[in-house]
């Protein structure tokens, strides 16, 4: 039969269980601004009834509960709502780092402005026009020089600028690295505080809650993803390997690459194995280091390069006031010191490689001319070799069309005397050098025989650059070929000193016959001010004119696209994050409405109690008086 004392026993629990839901209640208010919590909501149960017949069956109609217990303090959380989050934390990380970054390089490129890139070599062309036309004065050669080193001062700032942007984004890097370690350790912790806490029988909100959040910022700087299958470990993984396993966190470390101008690569500190993330900013930050932004630089030193070379190709040719010639209006910096372009790149003691930039074949070619000839070229390509097939019907300037859209790492063009020039470009490949030929061979017989370029055709007469001595190959001697440069040429071309110092040096003219150019001569002013129009092959960019336009609508297109992207990307996250306050955040209505029904429930326990106290003094201390 039931205790005397059941009733009591039962407001006692009904007290106890509405007292947890009033605490419950009070925690879900507390915690309504903070980060990442989601509310929490207590399961009620009836509690067991006494259910052995022999104790009840025969006093009772049937069984009697005991009252109330509290079975579970849950939180509210939908849990492929969660991974949607998580997957789009990382774009969103991603597209904020970009478009903050793209900003900048818009910057930079502050086109068109009479004081950007392009407008100081429009002024330079301009001077060297006035000096075709005024040949004779030396104010003229002044402003030549003026105007050359006010171009020059631009590109070195714009190349200071690409690199203080390259620099800040490797500060990200580690800083981001840094913090991923960071929220890795304190993940592996929270998992050991949570598998303990389930082994007691608890159910770890709040540890559950935090860890979340530590996730949601984790995706922000990587892209990973969740495992959730295993209820003793939870597990993170990114870049196709496990982050986090259970108490057990993997970190990333920096190491320094001499391949990338020094600077460092993000690695798994176990293997070493460089970490490559898709998403998230570190992904982003990285990209651009090693991607956009080092690309502007290789474009500007592309185009610093090919200005500087067509320039003192024109004017070595000729004549100052003074009668000097052979002077170069820009100075050059050769990578080795070797005349043949001889250089060891292995660091075995010997030559083991040859770095030539330009080679310029002997014959002199007319571009509408048909060579009546057939075969195909072999040039190196950032893929592998590239091959340029040419035709009976084809002109010459059709095959040099050919090899400047080939997408190979060598651009062609016919120079003033009309001599076919191979130029090398930069190279995707980090651990080689820029602006070196790389391979040149022809099947048939335009390099040789007819530009004057090789001695032999086929793969015994290629030039290669992965031997020494390559030189002996070609067929001209002198400066038909040109040493590589060092690297960065945007960053250390200057004006000739030389030519600073005395102004009337400055070659304004031919001359005829080997003989200094006579007072009135400016044809070689009027060739450089010529280059402004000709074909450079700048990249892809055919003038220097089409290859500041391309620069300033790449860079645009870049903050355009990075723009709607985060626009669009941030729109998708605040409906994720409404959707997510929906079910998991704290409503202030509904929870002062559950503070209203547990306070009834706890007095109305109270005043049960009260009842059956009443009751009981009646029969203990009053029954037989």
């Amino acid at each position: 039969m039931q205790s005397t004392f059941t009733g009591i026993e039962i407001g006692k629990r009904s007290m106890v269980s509405q007292n947890e839901g009033l605490l419950v209640t009070g925690h879900n208010l507390a915690n309504a601004s903070t980060e990442g919590y989601s509310r929490q909501r207590i399961e009620l149960q009836a509690a067991e009834p006494i259910y052995e017949p022999s104790l009840n069956r025969e006093e009772t109609p049937g069984q009697i509960g005991q009252g109330v217990e509290v079975q579970n303090i849950e939180r509210v959380r939908d849990g492929v709502l969660e991974q949607r989050i998580v997957a789009g934390k990382s774009g969103e990380g991603y597209w904020e780092s970009r478009d903050k970054y793209t900003l900048m390089l818009e910057q930079i490129y502050n086109e068109p402005s009479d004081v950007s890139a392009r407008g100081q070599m429009d002024k330079f062309w301009d001077s060297w026009q006035e000096l075709s036309i005024h040949p004779n004065e030396i104010a003229s050669r002044n402003a030549v020089l003026e105007r050359g080193k006010s171009l020059i001062d631009t590109i070195h700032a714009r190349f200071n600028n690409l690199k203080s942007i390259r620099d800040q984004l490797d500060g990200d890097v580690q800083g981001t690295v840094f913090q991923v370690n960071d929220i890795v350790k304190q993940v592996a912790g929270i998992n050991e505080q949570i598998a303990k806490s389930k082994a007691l029988g608890d159910n770890p909100n709040d540890l559950l809650d935090r860890r979340d959040l530590l996730v949601s910022k984790l995706a922000k700087l990587v892209d990973v993803t969740t495992d959730t299958r295993d209820p003793d470990e939870f597990t993170i993984h990114s870049g196709g390997l496990m982050l986090v396993q259970g108490r057990i966190g993997r970190e990333l470390s920096l190491s320094t690459s001499a391949e990338n101008d020094g600077y460092s690569k993000v690695v798994w500190k176990e293997s070493g194995e460089e970490f490559n993330p898709k998403g998230g900013s570190l992904g982003a930050v990285l990209g651009l280091r090693d991607g956009d932004v080092r690309d502007e630089i290789r474009s500007l030193d592309t185009m610093t390069l090919t200005f500087v070379d067509l320039v003192n190709d024109t004017h070595r040719a000729g004549y100052g006031m003074n009668g000097k010639t052979g002077t170069d209006f820009f100075t050059e910096y050769p990578f080795i010191n070797n005349l043949a372009g001889n250089f060891d790149r292995t660091g075995g003691g010997n030559y083991d490689s040859s770095y030539i930039f330009r080679i310029t074949g002997s014959n002199t070619l007319k571009p509408q001319e048909q060579p009546g000839l057939e075969g195909t070229l072999t040039l190196s390509g950032p893929n592998g070799p590239v091959n340029v097939a040419y035709h009976p019907t084809d002109t010459v300037a059709d095959i040099v069309d050919r090899i400047n859209t080939s997408k190979a790492e060598v651009t062609a063009r016919i120079d003033r005397e009309g001599r076919l020039a191979l130029k090398g470009t930069t190279s995707d490949d980090k651990a080689n050098p820029d602006f070196v030929l790389r391979h040149v061979e022809d099947s048939g017989s335009f390099l040789t025989g007819y530009a004057g370029i090789l001695k032999e055709g086929g793969q015994p007469g290629s030039f290669d650059w992965g031997a020494p001595d390559e030189v002996l190959k070609l067929r001209g001697g002198g400066l038909d070929y040109a040493v590589a440069p060092l690297s960065h040429p945007a960053g250390w071309i200057e004006v000739n000193p030389a030519l600073m110092k005395d102004p009337l040096s400055v070659a304004a003219g031919f001359g005829e016959n080997g003989k200094p150019a006579t007072p009135g001569d400016g044809s070689a002013a009027l060739a450089i001010a010529g280059i402004r129009t000709s074909v450079a092959m700048v990249d892809q960019s055919a003038t220097f004119d089409d290859y500041f336009a391309n620069a300033v609508a790449r860079v645009g297109l870049k903050g355009e696209q990075s723009d709607r992207a985060l626009q669009t990307q941030q729109q998708f996250m605040k409906q994720l994050g409404d959707l997510r306050d929906s079910i998991s955040g704290v409503n202030m209505d509904e929870e002062l409405s559950q503070m209203i029904k547990f306070q009834h429930g706890y007095a109305a326990a109270a005043k049960f109690i009260s009842t059956m106290n009443d009751m009981l003094d009646t029969i203990i201390n009053k029954m037989g008086v």
